[in-house]
């Protein structure tokens, strides 16, 4: 984090990224400084509420982060910005976003957690928008149109005041993750049975991980005075980029149990603070996660670490990951977020599917039929992904690529289903 003070002090001349959280409620001058270099600015966690109307001054400007500030309205002055894409105003106060805001490059806009209640048509009109973040706002609609978005990959519209998914999110040629719980959508589901495990029978060892909707932690369950290891997952309970954590552990618990899923042992039961939570299987070590979130100038692709697959590890891992998503989708449970950094696997290709925090069930079995055929491009493009760092030859995995082709193609009526696409990975 840079200091304001060397920022006066011309200390941070030449640099290209700007990180500064220290109780501002003006935007400093001093910034237009650093014009000639700056690409990326973050200024969360502050007090602003408008930025300068010369904002375009920064000419190199591509990515703004101004997350939990008092803004009211995302400020006219970003759609000047001629090279600006990402533009991040996560929990801030936002009522109102002016056409004028949006600017011509935008690829990346993350609104989660405002006071949105309608969107500006123009909207419409930025044509190199991939991922778009409205989770935790007050939509009762989206604008019409979006349905001309044909580069939009990414949607999170949950907990929002939807009553329907619109009809035109099917015509969308290259929409491959899409959240939308906590909407009232009137979505049907049957509860699974789950074992309920109290809290008194669990003793918390060290934390595994965590993330934007709880920590996982390493545990030991007395059961019938034999002690199991576990793993535990305590939520949190607030918004997150995908949604409601809540949402996520009913979509963890109604999707069952399947060998390419993380098993879900139990609920918690009786925890001193209320604090909801599930009991899991504890993974092997041997599983590791198969790659990186994207980054930002990725947009929504992931990012892999010199990976290299054999043909064989290549076919167990996409017919472990169909398999999956072809239960889950019988079940009606749209995954929302499938991706290598939410797969575990292991050198032989066993690979497990997690991370439900975009999880959500279908409203209807009639849109649950063009979910799935979204859901199948975001499979498409993960085995795209593999093929990539795939040994073997293109001859030899001719029939692979067809396939991935299939999975992608524009026209969802005809992207086959996860029945069909396990089943043809079995063969």
């Amino acid at each position: 984090m840079h200091t304001l003070a060397d920022l006066r002090a011309g200390a941070l001349k030449g640099v290209t990224r700007l990180d500064l959280s220290c109780g501002l409620s003006e935007f400093p001058d001093e910034i237009f400084s650093l014009a000639d270099t700056l690409e990326v600015l973050n200024l969360s966690g502050n007090r602003l509420s408008a930025l300068p109307a010369d904002l375009h001054r920064l000419k190199h400007l591509k990515i703004l982060f101004c997350s939990d500030n008092p803004f009211t309205e995302l400020p006219p002055s970003l759609g000047q910005c001629q090279q600006l894409f990402f533009v991040g105003f996560k929990a801030c106060q936002i009522t109102r976003v002016s056409p004028d805001a949006l600017p011509p490059r935008l690829r990346s806009l993350v609104l989660t957690g405002n006071l949105i209640e309608s969107l500006p048509e123009e909207l419409g009109q930025c044509q190199h928008l991939q991922k778009l973040m409205l989770a935790g706002n007050r939509l009762r609609s989206l604008p019409q149109s979006l349905a001309a978005c044909h580069r939009l990959e990414l949607l999170r519209i949950a907990s929002n005041q939807l009553r329907r998914l619109p009809d035109w999110l099917a015509t969308l040629p290259a929409l491959a993750w899409l959240a939308f719980s906590g909407n009232p959508l009137n979505d049907v589901h049957t509860e699974e049975p789950i074992r309920q495990i109290t809290w008194q029978h669990l003793t918390l060892g060290q934390v595994l991980g965590e993330g934007a909707s709880g920590i996982i932690h390493q545990a030991q369950w007395l059961e019938d005075d034999v002690t199991v290891d576990v793993a535990v997952k305590l939520y949190k309970g607030e918004l997150t980029s995908d949604g409601s954590p809540l949402n996520e552990m009913a979509a963890c618990i109604a999707a069952g149990q399947h060998a390419g899923l993380i098993p879900v042992l139990g609920q918690l039961y009786a925890h001193p603070q209320n604090a909801r939570g599930l009991v899991m299987a504890l993974i092997s070590p041997r599983f590791v996660t198969l790659a990186r979130p994207p980054s930002l100038e990725s947009c929504t692709r992931d990012v892999y670490n010199g990976t290299r697959l054999s043909l064989n590890t290549l076919l167990r891992m996409a017919s472990d990951i169909a398999s999956a998503c072809r239960h889950l989708h019988a079940r009606g449970i749209n995954h929302g977020d499938l991706y290598a950094h939410n797969i575990l696997w292991d050198e032989s290709g066993n690979s497990l599917l997690g991370d439900f925090g975009a999880a959500a069930f279908y409203p209807d079995e009639e849109t649950g039929q063009w979910l799935e055929r979204i859901e199948v491009r975001a499979f498409g493009i993960l085995l795209g992904e593999l093929l990539a760092i795939c040994n073997a030859s293109e001859g030899e995995t001719s029939s692979l690529r067809a396939l991935y082709t299939r999975c992608v193609q524009a026209s969802l009526k005809d992207r086959p289903t996860f029945a069909a696409i396990d089943d043809a990975l079995r063969q």
